[in-house]
C-alpha cells in the first residue's frame, strides 16, 4: 500500500491525508477553492475530487452547504472519506467515472441537481502530450483524446439552471474551456495566474452560471511569487486562508 502523509491546509484548518507519491493537493487545489462560494443549504460537487482538498477547503468557510465528492480511484475516495470524517464534514464520496454514463448513475449522480460544481480537470490528454508512467500521475493529468469537451459538459449537466461551474486550468487552454463552456453558460469570469509579474500566465480561474446570458468579465490577475521567488502577500494569504478571490 502507498505510504500517505498527513498535510495541513488554509493554515491548519484542513487537515489532509494523501499520498506521498503521485499526484498531490498543492497550489492549483488552493486557488480553485478560494475561488468558489458556497451558501447555506448548497449542494456543492468536487469533480475528480481525488482525496477531497478543493472541497474541504470550501467547507471550512461554509460548513452548511451538503458536499459531494466525486472520485473515480477507489483508493483516493476511500481517503477522501477519511478526510471527511477527520475535518468532520458531512459529505458524500461518490466513486464514479465521470465520463461513464453507467458509472455516474450507479453512484447515485444526477444530472441537473448540484448548485455549484468544481472541478480540476486533468490538464493532458491521450495521444496530445508525453503521460507520466507513474499510474497515479497519469489517472489524474491525462483524459482521453477529446476527454476535456466530455468532461466540461457533464460538469455544467450536473448543474442546477442558474447553479455555477467554478474550475482551473492551463492558461493555454483558454481558448478551448471559452469555446466549450460558452454553449452552456454565461457570466464568464476570467483570472489569470502568473508564476511572476514577469511571465505569462500559468493558469487560468474561470467560473460561469449555467443559462445566463450576462457577458464575459476578466478579473484582476493572481501573481504567485515576488522578485525574491517568494510568496507575494496575496499568495501566501490565499494559501493560509485569510483571503478569498471572488
Amino acid at each position: 500500500m502507498a505510504e500517505i502523509t498527513e498535510d495541513l491546509l488554509l493554515n491548519g484548518r484542513v487537515r489532509l491525508l494523501q499520498p506521498q507519491k503521485g499526484h498531490r493537493a498543492g497550489t492549483d487545489a488552493v486557488l480553485l477553492a478560494v475561488s468558489a462560494e458556497a451558501r447555506p443549504g448548497d449542494m456543492v460537487m468536487d469533480v475528480g475530487a481525488a482525496t477531497g482538498a478543493v472541497g474541504l477547503m470550501v467547507a471550512a468557510r461554509q460548513d452548511a452547504a451538503r458536499f459531494v465528492f466525486v472520485e473515480r480511484d477507489p483508493h483516493l475516495a476511500e481517503l477522501c472519506r477519511r478526510n471527511c470524517r477527520d475535518n468532520r464534514v458531512a459529505g458524500e464520496v461518490a466513486v464514479a467515472d465521470v465520463l461513464d454514463r453507467t458509472s455516474r448513475e450507479a453512484a447515485g449522480l444526477r444530472l441537473g441537481s448540484a448548485d455549484l460544481v468544481l472541478t480540476n480537470p486533468p490538464f493532458l490528454e491521450e495521444g496530445h502530450a508525453r503521460i507520466s508512467p507513474d499510474r497515479g500521475r497519469a489517472a489524474a493529468h491525462a483524459l482521453p483524446t477529446g476527454g476535456l469537451d466530455a468532461w466540461l459538459k457533464i460538469c455544467t449537466g450536473l448543474l442546477k439552471p442558474k447553479g455555477r461551474l467554478v474550475l482551473i486550468h492551463r492558461a493555454d487552454r483558454t481558448l478551448e474551456c471559452l469555446r466549450i463552456l460558452g454553449k452552456w453558460l454565461g457570466g464568464l469570469e476570467l483570472r489569470f495566474v502568473h508564476p511572476s509579474a514577469d511571465r505569462p500566465a500559468i493558469r487560468l480561474l474561470l467560473s460561469g452560471i449555467k443559462d445566463s446570458r450576462a457577458p464575459v468579465s476578466i478579473l484582476p490577475p493572481v501573481i504567485l511569487n515576488g522578485p525574491d521567488g517568494r510568496f507575494t502577500p496575496q499568495a501566501e494569504a490565499l494559501h493560509r486562508g485569510e483571503a478569498i478571490l471572488l
